[in-house]
């Protein structure tokens, strides 16, 4: 639905930027891989009217980032449109003040609209909205921002689009798919410490996937599951050592979510033979040891948050709470590139309609994480 929106908007900008009667029945080109649209540009005026601000880690993190930069690109190159990324100082230390500088750089550059990535930049952002009213911000993994942190009944600020997803849904389809695929020795490991949202309800959506196959096949699942190593999203030797003593130990199969976290995983996987799922986007190109990846329609999510700015509809999310689920076509698993066997594309599609139907439900009250019948937790850290 997202993605539909998006390319019926692209087309529509680009036609109408074409006046010349002999190239009316033209079809524009859109492109639809980001890979070929360059991360820089120059622009002829030096300033640059899509701005993205990321999260913690690097740009190309084949996961959270990266996504969402690639929403970004492929709305500015289908669009014609100038962009530009902004990377806070002081990496995986960045404060609040580094974020705001660079959504303040962003806007004196000339941003009309803002992207910002990550649930760490609610206070940043609640000082640039305030301060830049006439910019647009769209807050990817964010909720509504209120004026006043301390007042919930404080105003909200109707220049800022929280979209969030629910992560839950293709975090459950990921467990179920391990346990489904024969898998009973899994591991989680995430990014943000414990802190992160989205991060918390992937996590607890793969506890409740395998627990639910797990019954279904009468099978005992066991769940190593730890925040250790994850605060800053990034891959670091210590997490790489934790997840090769778990592959060890006899942990079959890692979901490691979190950005960057997912080279330690990885690289621990094809050290020991073991198996990795992958989040945000298909990471099965990364490495052979990813069986699958939870994904959530970032670069989409970014292309529909842009398409409603400029076609002056912004209003309709500026100060509203969007979750993108199932029902949106914005969470799932890639089954082109899955190298699962024993569970079928066709029964995948049985159970993603479930949910979708609201016959399976699935609770994104992480505060509930615990052991089940069928699933007992170790939890690290």
């Amino acid at each position: 639905m997202i993605l539909a929106l998006v390319m019926a908007l692209a087309l529509v900008a680009c036609g109408n930027k074409n006046t010349d009667d002999d190239k009316q029945n033209d079809t524009p080109t859109v492109i639809t891989n980001p890979d070929e649209v360059q991360d820089e540009m120059t622009s002829s005026d030096g300033k640059y009217e899509v701005a993205f601000v990321t999260d913690v880690g690097q740009l190309k993190d084949k996961s959270f980032n990266q996504g969402t930069y690639d929403g970004v690109k492929l709305y500015a190159a289908n669009n014609n449109l100038s962009y530009k990324y902004y990377q806070p100082a002081n990496g995986s230390e960045a404060t609040d003040d580094d974020r705001f500088t660079a959504m303040k750089a962003a806007v004196d550059n000339g941003a009309k609209v803002v992207v910002c990535a990550g649930f760490m930049q609610t206070t940043a952002l609640r000082m640039a909205a305030s301060q830049f009213t006439d910019v647009s911000f769209v807050y990817i993994d964010g909720d509504v921002i209120r004026a006043d942190a301390n007042d919930n009944n404080s105003a909200v600020l109707t220049n800022v689009a929280g979209v969030a997803f629910k992560e839950e849904q293709c975090g459950y389809l990921a467990g179920y798919a391990a346990v489904k695929e024969g898998y009973t020795k899994l591991g989680f490991t995430g990014g943000g410490g414990g802190t992160n949202p989205a991060c918390c309800r992937y996590g607890y959506g793969f506890v409740q996937g395998a627990d639910a196959a797990a019954k279904e096949l009468n099978e005992k699942v066991e769940m190593n599951y730890s925040w250790q190593y994850g605060a800053t999203f990034s891959a670091s030797p210590e997490l790489q050592t934790m997840a090769a003593g778990w592959y060890q130990a006899g942990t079959e199969v890692i979901f490691a979510c979190g950005g960057s976290m997912f080279a330690s995983v990885v690289a621990a996987a094809g050290a020991e033979e073991g198996k990795v799922i992958g989040v945000d986007v298909d990471q099965s190109f990364e490495s052979t040891a990813v069986i699958t990846s939870a994904m959530k329609g970032l670069a989409d999510s970014v292309q529909w948050a842009l398409g409603k700015f400029y076609a002056g509809e912004f209003a309709s999310i500026g100060g509203v709470q969007t979750s993108l689920g199932a029902n949106e076509n914005a969470v799932g698993l890639p089954t082109a590139t899955w190298s699962l066997t024993k569970w079928s594309v066709d029964d995948y599609n049985a159970k993603l309609q479930e949910i979708k139907d609201g016959k399976i439900a699935i609770d994104n009250n992480y505060d509930n994480l615990a052991s089940t019948e069928n699933v007992t937790l170790n939890i690290v850290g």
